[in-house]
C-alpha cells in the first residue's frame, strides 16, 4: 500500500430543486389557488474520519466528489425530494484546508468525527409562498440555489504518541521493529525508510502506545532537502520524541544538534517537545569510547542519555520504563494545547 499524506480534491454540493408553479383543481373548491411546492434541498458533501483508512491513497485517483441535486417541487404543495448527502471517509488525523485560500476548515482526529465541507443549495420556493391579497394567483416561483463548490487540500498527520526521530541509518526502523509488530524495510544505506511507519508497543498494563518512525531527517530538511520536509508534519501530533543517535558516527553530538536545529527551524514548537535521547548501536562500540560519547552527548542535550542496541535488543527495558514514566507525567492530549495541534476544529452545521 502506497503512503499518500497530501492531496487535493474538488467537492460540489447538490443544487437545490426549483420551486413549482401550480394551482389547485379540486372538486367543490371554488377558485382553487396556488399550490406549487418548494424544491428539495441539494445534498451536502461531508468528510468523516474513519479508522479503516490509513493513507489518502484513494483520493490520488478520485479527485471529484459531487452530491446529488434536490428535486423540483410538485403540485398540491408537495416539496421536492432532497438530494442525499455525499459522505466521504478520510483517515483519522486528516486536516482540511481550502486549497485556494489555505484557510483551515477542520481537523478530524476522532473516529466518526465529521465536517460538512460543502453545503447543499436551498430549494426554490413554489408559487404558494407568493399568495397575497393583491396577487391571488401568482404565476412565478423561485429557482433552487446552487450548492457550494470548493477545491480542498487534505493533509494527513499521523496520530502517534511517540515519534522516533534521528538521522538516516541511526537505527530508527530497527528500533520500532523490535518494540512492536511493525516490519519496516531495513538496510545499511541511507533513506531506506521512505514513508513513516507506525507500530503499537504493548505496556505492562495491557494497553498499547503508538510509535511512529519518522524518516528522512537531514540537515536542511525544514527547507525541503531530503525527505524530512514531507514528514515533519507527522511529528506535530506526538507527545514525546525519541531521538535516536548513532553511536558509531564520528560525532554523535553534532548529529544530535543537526536534528535539533531542524526541529527549531520547522517551527510548531517541535524543539520544545519532551525528548528522550538514545545512543544506539552500543554493541558495536568500545565501552570506554561509548561512555565518552555518552558523557559528551549528555552535556550537549542537558539530560540523561540511554544506551541501547536495537539489533541486539539491549537496554530496551530501561528505555521503555522511561518512556512510560514521561508519558504518564504529561497532561492528556485533550488538555494540552502545547502538545497537540491547537488550531480549532471548525464544523459547519448542515
Amino acid at each position: 500500500m502506497r503512503f499518500i499524506d497530501q492531496t487535493e480534491i474538488f467537492v460540489k454540493a447538490g443544487d437545490g430543486g426549483d420551486g413549482m408553479v401550480a394551482f389547485r383543481r379540486e372538486k367543490y373548491v371554488p377558485a382553487g389557488g396556488p399550490a406549487g411546492g418548494n424544491g428539495g434541498r441539494g445534498g451536502s458533501v461531508i468528510l468523516q474520519a474513519s479508522t479503516h483508512l490509513q493513507t489518502l491513497l484513494d483520493f490520488k485517483y478520485n479527485h471529484q466528489f459531487v452530491a446529488a441535486d434536490g428535486k423540483r417541487g410538485g403540485p398540491k404543495n408537495m416539496t421536492g425530494v432532497s438530494g442525499p448527502d455525499r459522505l466521504i471517509e478520510v483517515p483519522r488525523g486528516t486536516v482540511i484546508y481550502n486549497a485556494d485560500t489555505m484557510d483551515l476548515l477542520g481537523d478530524l482526529t476522532e473516529n466518526g468525527q465529521s465536517l460538512t465541507v460543502a453545503q447543499g443549495g436551498k430549494g426554490g420556493l413554489g408559487n404558494k409562498h407568493f399568495l397575497s391579497n393583491r396577487n391571488r394567483a401568482p404565476e412565478y416561483s423561485l429557482p433552487g440555489l446552487p450548492g457550494e463548490e470548493f477545491r480542498l487540500r487534505l493533509e494527513l498527520k499521523l496520530l502517534a504518541e511517540v515519534g522516533i526521530i534521528g538521522l538516516p541509518n541511526a537505527g530508527k526502523s530497527t528500533l520500532i521493529s523490535v518494540l512492536s509488530a511493525a516490519r519496516p524495510k531495513i538496510a545499511d544505506y541511507p533513506f531506506t525508510t521512505l514513508v513513516p511507519n507506525l507500530g503499537v508497543v504493548p505496556r505492562e498494563t495491557g494497553d498499547g502506545t503508538v510509535f511512529a518512525d519518522i524518516p528522512g531527517l537531514i540537515a536542511g530538511a525544514h527547507a525541503g532537502i531530503g525527505l524530512g520536509h514531507d514528514f515533519l508534519r507527522h511529528v506535530e501530533r506526538t507527545r514525546l520524541l525519541l531521538h535516536v543517535v548513532d553511536a558509531t558516527t564520528s560525532d554523535p553530538g553534532q548529529d544530535y544538534q543537526t536534528i535539533q536545529q531542524e526541529l527549531l527551524a520547522y517551527g510548531h514548537d517541535l524543539h520544545q517537545r519532551p525528548q528522550i535521547v538514545v545512543l544506539n548501536k552500543m554493541d558495536a562500540m568500545d565501552s570506554d569510547l561509548l561512555q565518552e560519547q555518552k558523557s559528551r552527548l549528555e552535556q550537549i542535550s542537558g539530560g540523561p542519555v540511554y544506551l541501547i542496541s536495537a539489533v541486539a535488543q539491549q537496554g530496551l527495558s530501561p528505555l521503555l520504563r522511561q518512556v512510560w514514566d514521561v508519558l504518564d507525567a504529561l497532561p492528556d492530549q485533550d488538555e494540552a494545547s502545547d502538545v497537540t495541534d491547537s488550531r480549532p476544529l471548525i464544523v459547519r452545521e448542515k
